[in-house]
């Protein structure tokens, strides 16, 4: 039960890094002036267009989505504790970033940005305690 717990989170912090991820790193004019759609735009208003810099976090996200698969194919309670330390290296400075530079953005966007940024730490949160609690799943450690 907590490995098919643990796969389902993984799943649920890959699957949007894979999608962003191209996005950025494939299309990074679209999505400067688009991310995250549906007629919200929250990259634009924080500074002008740098290529480079949205291929990086594209490039970062594809890394990331992929040592997240991986885990859910080798599902280890060491893995999934690298796997979460990793999205909480990057989530949580992330998230710090944007919470002191939410000015450019309307109302809505800053509680929708916010929220959307604080589920990978979160998740990674609970991964980290469920992967670190030596119970019924220490078979295969």
């Amino acid at each position: 039960m907590r490995e098919g717990i643990i796969r389902i989170l993984l799943v649920g912090l890959a699957v949007p890094a894979l999608v962003i991820g191209a996005w950025a790193a494939f299309a990074p004019r679209s999505f400067y002036e688009d991310f995250p759609g549906f007629g919200q735009v929250w990259v634009r208003p924080d500074g002008p267009f740098n290529e480079h810099f949205v291929r990086d976090f594209g490039d970062l996200n594809l890394a990331l989505a992929f040592v997240t698969l991986a885990a859910v194919v080798w599902c280890t309670p060491l893995l999934t504790r690298l796997i979460a330390g990793a999205w909480l290296v990057e989530g949580i400075p992330h998230l710090v970033y944007h919470l002191r530079h939410l000015d450019p953005l309307a109302s809505d966007a800053k509680v929708a940005s916010i929220a959307g940024l604080a589920i990978a730490p979160v998740v990674a949160l609970v991964l980290l305690t469920m992967a670190t609690d030596r119970g019924r799943w220490t078979a295969r450690s």
